[in-house]
């Protein structure tokens, strides 16, 4: 019991509070279950290895009770390994959204389908290996082939089940987990073997050692035993996955699916996968990657198809913003403009007067579809497709594409009274609500769609508002940051009504956008910014819990690009580098998750 008192109940306890901000009620299940599964598997294994004299324990070096011939000492090793190992795992994988790896299950590359192939046939090997030197030759290779002949049939099986998701997933997300606890648990084994907590009984063992006193079955036992937890996580992601990534499927899906559920994951022919929508959920995270840092980090921490949905709603926003930026004339961002009004009109009704829009009870998608292809470049199929219209309101992506009409007039000829549309602080408020403000209200949609709010209307409403205020707080200090790289490409987002109060006009900030009172107008907008994160935040805390945490860490993780700007008001962005870096980024977000 000293072992776990002073190596693996300590390690245990560290990645329990490094990792608690982000388990969730699924995580929890798949822990728990991989438990049990260890557990049984192990259990009549090791009690044959003690029976049969293989391994010894003294007496004097165990609590005493014991099950089945096997320590409780044993028994714990079986759940805090396991515990340890899913953890890592998890911390691994958490930045990823498996979903795109799912791509893999049909028509896969050559090279993963003879990489599985090839891990099949080295399993099914070892596994009729260890069946011939536990049991035809014995003797001193006994217990490296009980070994084996106890673990690979189990890997063989997870290989099955998930060998090409495990092979697409990155290596670091594998590996990585099985490797970091097999490590840790080999020096631990060789301070217990040194000190003689338990030994391998001559005769049937090697006799060889990986390093120190440290036994190369045991080493393997450790090795093979890790590969069989992360095999088994890596199983249930892929299940999980499938049910998350198709609606056609799956139409309802509880936070916590079921057992039953992962099965019927399981049993869907990859015949009725929607690999188109794979596809596109990889393209959207693709651009959330190189888009926005502060937004990808912060997605990492949703879960379950919210995330998806979330990603593929900021692939069109950002999809659509790169159509206009990317436009050369201000005629081309027009028609870009029209367009986007265009494909919103296939699913809903807008009446602009009364500012009031409507989901059409049916949508011609084949006429989308059409729409899609013939209109817009192939970059935004994806985008524009996989847009779940069907659950989002249709009023603030008007909105959205609103502002971005206002973008449109940076483009218009030089020396025209509308080439800059913010002329009074009314402006620049409207112009943040319409790229910003809707951003914020269509997520808390969708967290109120997945997860359900127990608030009432008014309380429901007052949520969305903040919403809609937080959202243009961020959007003011994305302006405060990017004055001077807004300027490079024309564009000044600043007040008209600000600069003449110190006798400037939008031109002189395009030819000398590092003048002071540039910075002055940063430490401006940063203060109307926290103003209103300041009434806003607080009513964040009646978002239902499972998408409170992650929008906290959304919503502080761009809030803290402002703090940045505050503490060295004159740093210019530089385009391509991260403003806040990663450390930064992860320690508010663990700051976030537990306030939230």
């Amino acid at each position: 019991m000293t072992s776990h008192l002073k190596y693996t109940i300590p390690l245990a306890v560290l990645l329990t509070g490094v990792a608690y901000p982000i388990l969730n009620r699924v995580h929890f299940y798949q822990i728990l279950a991989l438990i049990v599964i260890a557990f049984t598997a192990t259990l009549p294994w090791d009690s044959h290895l003690i029976k049969t004299g293989v391994w010894t324990y003294p007496s004097e070096v165990v609590i005493g009770p014991k099950w089945l011939g096997i320590p409780y000492e044993e028994l714990f090793f079986f759940i805090i390994q396991t515990y340890i190992t899913s953890l890592i795992y998890i911390l691994f994988n958490q930045p990823l959204l498996h979903a795109q790896y799912l791509k893999s299950q049909r028509n896969a590359p050559t090279w993963i389908n003879l990489t599985k192939l090839g891990g099949g046939l080295i399993l099914a090997g070892l596994s009729a290996l260890g069946g011939y030197l536990a049991f035809g030759i014995a003797g001193e290779f006994t217990y490296l082939g009980l070994i084996l002949v106890w673990a690979c049939p189990f890997a063989l099986i997870t290989w099955i089940l998930a060998g090409k998701f495990i092979i697409s997933l990155p290596w670091m997300c594998t590996v990585l987990p099985v490797l970091l606890p097999t490590t840790y648990l080999w020096l631990v084994d060789e301070l217990a073997l040194g000190r003689g907590t338990w030994s391998i009984e001559s005769g049937t063992k090697l006799g060889r050692c990986l390093f120190g006193v440290l036994e190369i079955e045991e080493a393997t036992f450790f090795l093979v035993t890790n590969m069989l937890i992360v095999f088994g996580l890596a199983t249930f992601d892929q299940y999980l996955a499938v049910i998350y990534s198709f609606p056609h499927l799956f139409p309802e899906v509880p936070q916590a699916p079921s057992p039953l559920m992962l099965l019927q994951g399981r049993f869907k022919g990859t015949s009725s996968y929607d690999m188109e929508r794979i596809r596109g959920i990889k393209e959207a995270v693709i651009r959330l990657k190189a888009k926005s840092r502060s937004f990808y980090f912060a997605s990492s921490v949703f879960t379950g198809r919210l995330r998806i949905d979330l990603v593929l709603l900021y692939s069109f926003c950002r999809m659509a913003d790169d159509l206009i930026d990317d436009a050369t004339t201000h005629e081309e961002m027009m028609t870009w403009v029209t367009k986007l009004y265009r494909f919103l009109d296939f699913y809903y009704d807008r009446d602009a007067t009364a500012g009031e829009t409507t989901r059409r009870k049916k949508v011609n998608q084949l006429e989308v579809d059409k729409f899609i292809v013939t209109e817009f470049p192939p970059s935004a199929k994806s985008a524009l497709k996989l847009l779940p219209t069907d659950i989002l309101p249709g009023h603030p992506l008007y909105l959205l594409i609103d502002g971005f009409k206002m973008d449109a007039q940076f483009r218009t000829e030089k020396n025209t009274t509308d080439r800059f549309p913010i002329k009074e602080e009314k402006d620049l408020i409207q112009y943040s609500l319409c790229v910003a403000g809707t951003i914020g209200e269509l997520c808390v949609s969708l967290i109120v769609y997945h997860f359900g709010s127990s608030c009432s209307p008014v309380a429901l409403n007052a949520m969305l508002d903040a919403s809609r205020q937080m959202g243009i707080a961020l959007q003011y200090v994305n302006i405060a940051r990017d004055i001077q790289v807004d300027a490079k490409i024309g564009r000044v987002y600043l007040p008209m009504s600000w600069l003449k109060e110190v006798d400037l006009t939008p031109e002189k900030i395009i030819q000398d956008p590092l003048c002071p009172e540039t910075f002055m107008f940063r430490e401006r907008l940063l203060d109307e910014a926290f103003r209103l994160w300041t009434y806003a935040r607080p009513l964040m805390n009646g978002l239902p819990d499972g998408g409170r945490g992650p929008m906290v860490v959304a919503v502080e993780n761009y809030m803290e690009i402002g703090r940045i700007l505050r503490e060295n008001p004159r740093r210019v962005r530089t385009v391509g580098k991260a403003t806040v870096p990663v450390s930064r980024r992860a320690w508010v977000t663990i700051k976030a998750l537990i306030s939230a």
